[in-house]
């Protein structure tokens, strides 16, 4: 229940720093494309995943409002995780490296 959805989202977190350290090598930037947004992101999907775990207590008999006010919380998530993942994106189409160069 309360341990294992929190998990998730403090696992990822890394994940997301390394990602976002691999696109900026791979550019060749100074600094990542919408940095205060991605920053703003990672605080958000922490703000959030520390709240979604309750959508897990399905079996406790939670009022339909609780229920609803929970499962909004557990799809917004995907917002700040689709603004990091289109940053992403952004910086390595608009970038002039391919495939084939090295990323070091």
């Amino acid at each position: 229940g309360f341990f294992g959805a929190p998990e998730v989202y403090v696992l990822i977190i890394p994940g997301f720093g390394i990602v976002s350290h691999v696109c900026l090598s791979f550019t060749n930037n100074d600094s990542l494309f919408g940095y205060l947004g991605l920053v703003f992101a990672i605080v958000a999907i922490v703000c959030l995943g520390s709240v979604v775990w309750v959508h897990h207590m399905f079996v406790v008999g939670l009022d339909v409002k609780t229920a609803v006010f929970f499962s909004s919380v557990t799809m917004i998530i995907g917002v700040p995780t689709g603004i990091k993942i289109f940053s992403w994106l952004y910086m390595l189409g608009n970038s002039n490296s391919r495939l084939w160069d090295p990323v070091f």
